[in-house]
């Protein structure tokens, strides 16, 4: 096999080197702090859970500081859509998912999508996920590029008494699978988390990449670890239910009745669903991307019914 044909079969399932760190890089002093911080993983250019995120954070008792910690963009690959995401995410703190990182990106590496799939994803989808990127790509205006290229991998935050590290996979790659639901639930991650924990010095991550949402909160050598997946703030998260999410976590109560969460050390951490308006999504979603697009063909079933996904897998074992 030459070497293009090697590039074309791993993209989309290569994490790049540029998307490693060491968990070591979180022991540092607090990018900023916050009594409210709302956590937007996985927005997918869903203008409506947008509208849905700000009227809840209009509802907080304290201004919420809000993070859009990667794939913001993805389903808006039309010249309007793309600058209208580009213009409201743009004034807050944001991370560069795989989608950002690779839409900046100047010159093909072979990542594709940059998604870093795993072997149980299968290959179609792998495709499609390559196709729209590129198709994403061609409405990316050269100043955006430049600015989604500048954005952070991470950041670190306090909220009351706990270190909060914020990324897009896991604490190792932007890209990471290791706080997907299945690998926080096997008994062999462990030591890795323990060691993670050792070395990054904070008490909660919160991520989003792999699109499936979930809460976990271990026991360690080295004290307490939670670590909370919001699965995806712009598109369903469980089966026969259109709702987003967001990870919220605070010193006050919120507002708004979490889907699940935990506290410790007086700080909320919840799960909150986002009630978009899913038939302006839909209709958005498919007027770009009709039926036979790779982004009907892989999303259009999730949008509709849901993931094959529980609340209760999210919430995990109690």
């Amino acid at each position: 096999m030459n070497i293009a044909a090697q590039r074309a079969q791993q993209a989309g399932r290569v994490c790049p080197l540029d998307y490693t760190y060491a968990p070591d890089v979180f022991a540092r002093a607090a990018d900023f702090s916050a009594e409210t911080l709302y956590v937007v993983g996985g927005l997918y250019g869903n203008l409506a859970a947008l509208d849905a995120i700000q009227t809840m954070a209009a509802r907080e008792p304290t201004r919420p500081e809000i993070v859009f910690n990667g794939d913001f963009h993805w389903f808006d690959a039309a010249p309007d859509w793309f600058a209208a995401i580009e213009q409201r995410v743009a004034p807050f703190r944001a991370l560069r998912g795989n989608v950002e990182t690779e839409i900046a990106r100047n010159g093909d590496i072979g990542a594709g999508c940059g998604c870093a799939y795993p072997d149980s994803v299968s290959g179609d989808i792998v495709t499609r996920s390559n196709e729209i990127l590129a198709l994403l790509q061609n409405v990316t205006p050269q100043a955006a590029r430049a600015r989604l290229g500048a954005l952070p991998m991470h950041l670190v935050a306090d909220v009351g008494p706990l270190r909060v590290g914020i990324v897009h996979g896991d604490a190792a790659a932007l890209a990471g699978w290791r706080f997907a639901p299945d690998e926080l639930d096997n008994p062999k991650r462990l030591s890795w988390l323990a060691d993670v924990q050792l070395k990054a010095k904070v008490d909660v991550f919160t991520s989003t990449h792999t699109c499936l949402a979930a809460l976990r909160d271990f026991a360690l050598p080295g004290g307490r670890l939670t670590i909370v997946n919001n699965g995806a703030a712009g598109m369903p998260n469980f089966v026969r239910n259109r709702r987003g999410i967001i990870t919220r976590i605070a010193t006050t109560p919120s507002p708004q009745a979490p889907l699940y969460g935990v506290e410790r050390d007086g700080v909320h951490i919840d799960a909150l669903a986002v009630a978009y308006d899913s038939e302006a999504f839909l209709a958005r979603v498919l007027k770009r991307w009709p039926p036979g697009s790779p982004a009907y063909e892989s999303y259009y079933r999730r949008i509709v019914d849901g993931p094959d996904y529980h609340l209760a897998q999210a919430r995990g074992p109690r």
